[in-house]
């Protein structure tokens, strides 16, 4: 008789693994059938030259999600770059060739176009608030091996990254998923097969997963797609201008009680910063063997907010939008002024490369 119950638990066991997936397996599951058709690999050619100068093709790979049936997808813009060629696989392994709507190397957002054989299957956005511990599903291309999926949680929220651009990208989300070279570009999910986010950069010192990753926000994904399906770029303000951090030390050989400025160094012809009357610097100061441009306006604060590099000026920008209003702190002839002006939009270029 106990030889007869074991049997009967033994057999009870094998039926239980073979069939009795858990509940988080199940999900893991329905979500992989369910979204995996709307995930791509990409490839990305680049012609450059070897060392002989003869020209030679290299191939990037990447992922990324469908966002429309009639062929939009959301990638990274440094899954792209500047290749002259884009094929997108899907996940029936139909390969076909992709072209550029836009890019957004601020935010290193890219979308593509295909025109697909039949409708595609396509991912929803989450715009509802996450939270820290919230189960994430990544589906991607990670190292060439396409359709792998990878499971975590959201390890921290807000966070703020550099793009390989060096923007500044606010409110990304980290998280342990296993994210790989190749994987950039695909979706992050939830739980119900809906995309909160664009699976963006690891942090590794051995060039795999480490358990932290990236995802830009699917708030930011949603806004800059719209706006690159729309018109095929971005808009952003942007003063009209260029210049250098200055240091204290440089600073008070000025004679400018500050610790950290700008000096402007040249202003666009129809810029914010040139309609406004800034001046750039017209002549330089040699220390050693570094030239400093001196005699422009030194920029000290955006409002409020104190700057010492252009990348601060840049960053402070990213929060406003075309059309805002700032006040600009500057010192003139070691004397503090202020101005306020119009922000206008950086991708109008008809006054780039032109000296005011």
């Amino acid at each position: 008789m106990g030889i007869f119950r074991k049997m009967v638990f033994f057999a009870f066991l094998a039926t239980a693994l073979a069939w009795g997936n858990s509940a988080d397996e199940k999900n893991n599951i329905e979500v992989y059938q369910k979204c995996h058709s709307a995930v791509v690999n990409i490839t990305a050619t680049t012609l450059t030259r070897d060392f002989f100068f003869d020209i030679i093709p290299q191939r990037g790979v990447g992922s990324g999600a469908i966002i429309r049936s009639d062929g939009y997808i959301v990638t990274n813009d440094h899954v792209i770059g500047g290749a002259q060629n884009v094929e997108v696989t899907l996940a029936d392994k139909t390969t076909l060739p992709a072209r550029v709507v836009g890019t957004d190397p601020g935010t290193d957002l890219a979308v593509l176009k295909i025109n697909p054989p039949s409708k595609l299957n396509v991912l929803d956005y989450n715009l509802n608030p996450l939270n820290v511990g919230q189960k994430v599903l990544a589906i991607g291309n990670p190292f060439g091996l396409g359709g792998s999926l990878s499971v975590g949680i959201i390890s921290s929220l807000g966070r703020d990254i550099r793009t390989p651009s060096e923007g500044l990208l606010k409110d990304v989300i980290q998280t342990d998923a296993a994210i790989n070279p190749g994987n950039s570009g695909g979706p992050l999910l939830d739980s119900s097969g809906k995309l909160i986010g664009i699976n963006a950069q690891i942090v590794s010192k051995s060039g795999g997963n480490e358990g932290i990753g990236f995802a830009i926000n699917g708030k930011t994904v949603k806004k800059i797609v719209e706006q690159l399906i729309q018109s095929g770029r971005v808009t952003r303000p942007e003063l009209g201008l260029y210049g250098v951090g200055l240091d204290r030390r440089v600073l008070a050989y000025l004679k400018i009680p500050q610790e950290s400025g700008v000096m402007v160094t040249q202003v666009m012809k129809g810029g914010s910063a040139s309609r406004a009357g800034l001046k750039p610097a017209t002549k330089e100061l040699v220390v050693g063997f570094y030239r400093i441009p001196i005699d422009g306006d030194v920029i000290v604060q955006l409002d409020n907010v104190t700057v010492g590099s252009l990348r601060d000026i840049r960053d402070y920008l990213g929060e406003k939008k075309v059309g805002d209003s700032v006040k600009i702190q500057f010192y003139r002839n070691r004397k503090l002024e202020t101005v306020t002006l119009i922000l206008k939009d950086s991708v109008d270029k008809k006054y780039l490369d032109q000296s005011a």
